[in-house]
C-alpha cells in the first residue's frame, strides 16, 4: 500500500476559463448598479423639459383663446352698435318725410279745421310718430340756442334782457339727443340802449341815488 502524505486535501480541479468568466459577471454587476441611478435622472429631466414645454403651450393656447374671446366680444358691440346707428338713421329718415305732414296737421288745428275723421287720422300719426322717438320742441319765450333754432326773422323788444324766441314759425323735432330739424322762429333782442339803461340804474342804486345840486 502507498502511503498518503498527512496535512494535504484534493482539492477539485477548476477550469480556468470557469474563474475567469465570474470576475468579469461581478464587474458587471458592479457598473448595473451604478448606471441604474444616473438612467433614472436623465429621464426625469426629460419629463421636466416635456412638462414645461406642455405648459409653455398651454399658457399660449389660452392666450390665443382669451384674444379671440376679446376680438369677439368687441366684435358683437361693434355690430350691436351698427345695427342701431342704422336703426335711427332709417327711422330718422322716414320721420324728415312726415314733417311737412306734421306742419299741415298742426296748421289745421291751429286754425281748428282739424275735426272729425281727419282728426283721428292725425292724431293717429301723432301718436306713431311719438312711439318712434319723435320729440316736438321749440316755445314762445324761451332763450335763443343757434343749435336748435333758426331765426328766421329778428327784432328788438324793451320788455327781453337776451336775445328770446318770441314766435314759433315751425316747431323743430329731434329723435333723442339727435336735431333732425331746428325749430324755426322768430327772436327778438333788447333794445339798443336798454342795456346801458340798466347799468346805469344799477350804478345810481348802489351809490344811493343821482347827485342832486
Amino acid at each position: 500500500m502507498s502511503e498518503e502524505t498527512p496535512g494535504f486535501e484534493e482539492k477539485p480541479e477548476v477550469p480556468s476559463g470557469a474563474q475567469e468568466d465570474a470576475e468579469p459577471k461581478a464587474a458587471d454587476s458592479s457598473k448595473e448598479g451604478k448606471a441604474a441611478p444616473a438612467g433614472d435622472a436623465a429621464k426625469e429631466i426629460a419629463l421636466t423639459a416635456q412638462l414645461d414645454q406642455a405648459q409653455t403651450a398651454l399658457g399660449e393656447r389660452t392666450a390665443d383663446l382669451q384674444r379671440l374671446q376679446a376680438e369677439y366680444q368687441n366684435y358683437r358691440r361693434r355690430v350691436e352698435r351698427d345695427r342701431v346707428t342704422v336703426k335711427e338713421i332709417a327711422v330718422a329718415g322716414l320721420l324728415t318725410e312726415l314733417l311737412p305732414v306734421l306742419d299741415d296737421i298742426g296748421r289745421a288745428r291751429e286754425h281748428g279745421e282739424l275735426t272729425g275723421g281727419f282728426k283721428s287720422v292725425a292724431e293717429s300719426l301723432e301718436t306713431v310718430a311719438a312711439k318712434m322717438g319723435l320729440q316736438q320742441f321749440g316755445k314762445e319765450g324761451e332763450p335763443f340756442d343757434p343749435t336748435v333754432h333758426e331765426a328766421l326773422m329778428h327784432s328788438y323788444a324793451p320788455d327781453v334782457t337776451e336775445t328770446t324766441c318770441v314766435g314759433i314759425l315751425q316747431p323743430g323735432y329731434r329723435i333723442g339727443e339727435r336735431t333732425i330739424r331746428p325749430a324755426r322762429v322768430a327772436v327778438a333782442e333788447p333794445q339798443p340802449g336798454a342795456a346801458k339803461e340798466g347799468k346805469e340804474d344799477t350804478a345810481d342804486e348802489e351809490s344811493g341815488g343821482p347827485d342832486k345840486g
